[in-house]
């Protein structure tokens, strides 16, 4: 059940990996376009606004898969002199706690939408639907949310922590 679990969690992380790298590349791209154009007195016309929103999808994009790498940060300063037990309580700990914070920003989020979409709220210069990037990044912290949650009870029912094992099983 777990593996299987995790399988289509890797998946799904995967893809928001994909989604991530492809913001990276349009953003790039928008900077790039952008400062040759004003290099040559034709700045790009909603630059602005397309980088605020894609920057939204790169960051929260690759969220999900920072975690499954092991890549937030921690403190490990005391982690030799504590029992292994000490240190499983403290990672199923921070998964749980990691997976409460993203359900809130999702909730958070998916609040702003709505509010977004009833007030029909768009970027400045593009008139691009704000709301759109709001659920975006709403999927994202969902996304997170779970792969956290399942991390912790990964911990809690087989004492294997996922994390660092990405490169291993790719």
């Amino acid at each position: 059940m777990l593996t299987s679990l995790r399988k289509t969690a890797d998946g799904l992380i995967r893809l928001s990996a994909a989604i991530g790298a492809l913001a990276l590349m349009a953003e790039v791209g928008v900077i790039l376009v952008d400062v040759i154009g004003r290099a040559f007195g034709h700045p790009m016309f909603g630059s602005q606004d397309l980088i605020t929103m894609i920057m939204v999808m790169l960051v929260f994009g690759g969220m999900a898969l920072c975690d499954r790498n092991g890549g937030h940060i921690a403190v490990d300063l005391f982690q030799k002199t504590y029992p292994p037990m000490m240190n499983l309580i403290i990672d199923i700990f921070s998964a749980l706690l990691g997976a409460v914070i993203f359900a809130f920003i999702a909730w958070a989020v998916w609040e702003s939408a709505k509010l977004s979409q009833m007030l029909n709220l768009s970027t400045n210069l593009l008139r691009l639907p704000k709301a759109w990037f709001q659920w975006g990044l709403c999927g994202f912290a969902v996304l997170t949310s779970l792969g956290m949650f399942l991390r912790a009870v990964e911990l809690t029912l087989s004492r294997r922590d996922v994390r660092g094992e990405w490169s291993k099983t790719t």
